[in-house]
């Protein structure tokens, strides 16, 4: 136990030691709630390093890792062949070697750990309700009014859903217009959180800008 901990603490392993001391400290932090996994990734880019397309503490995280694990076993080793022991020249070379060796080891298998991770952090934002909000909608029931009612709603990737929306009697009130029924457009202007439906408004298809694009 005691060569282990010498070779933690001494070189070529110190600085990887270090940095795994700054690694768990900042995952305790993420743990605690203080910080984001991704709270650095505007800052630092690693594709041109093959080792993007994750956040980049956690390709940090695994980078330390191994290279921490591989230097110490390295070091360990060496100092039992007695590489460690021998002159100044050699002992400096061999320390050299491994520092260049874990590095090198560290940054191949993070490449290969982080493919099967890209799933998991998708480059874009997961898709929100809120971003139907401002989109026309084509009534699927019979009617709408406050308390049931179903449209078809187009996303601006081109994917449809079948949302609840509701209507208020001032938006017919207030307009004299017809009350939304099924083939009906209408605009999805708010969303409701606690009901979980859209509020909508009866829509004039000339007003569309897509449609006249179209």
């Amino acid at each position: 136990m005691r060569e282990f901990i010498d070779a933690a603490l001494g070189f070529p392993t110190f600085p990887f030691t270090a940095a795994l001391i700054v690694v768990i400290g900042f995952w305790l932090l993420v743990l605690a709630g203080v910080t984001e996994t991704d709270s650095f990734d505007s800052d630092v880019d690693l594709d041109t390093a093959g080792i993007g397309g994750v956040p980049v503490t956690v390709a940090f995280s695994l980078l330390t890792a191994v290279a921490w694990v591989s230097s110490l076993t390295a070091s360990v080793t060496l100092h039992r062949l007695g590489a460690f022991d021998a002159s100044g020249l050699v002992r400096a070379v061999s320390a050299l070697a491994v520092l260049a060796g874990a590095t090198l080891l560290a940054w191949w298998a993070t490449r290969l750990l982080v493919r099967p991770l890209h799933t998991l952090f998708p480059d874009e934002p997961a898709p929100s309700r809120l971003d139907f909000v401002g989109l026309t909608c084509t009534v699927r029931t019979g009617r709408v009014d406050a308390w049931s009612g179903q449209a078809e709603v187009a996303a601006r990737d081109g994917s449809t859903a079948l949302v609840q929306v509701r209507q208020h009697r001032a938006d017919t009130a207030k307009t004299g217009a017809p009350a939304l029924s099924n083939g009906s457009t209408g605009m999805l202007y708010a969303y409701d959180d606690a009901g979980e439906f859209f509020w909508v408004a009866p829509y004039d298809t000339a007003l569309d800008p897509r449609a006249s694009a179209a």
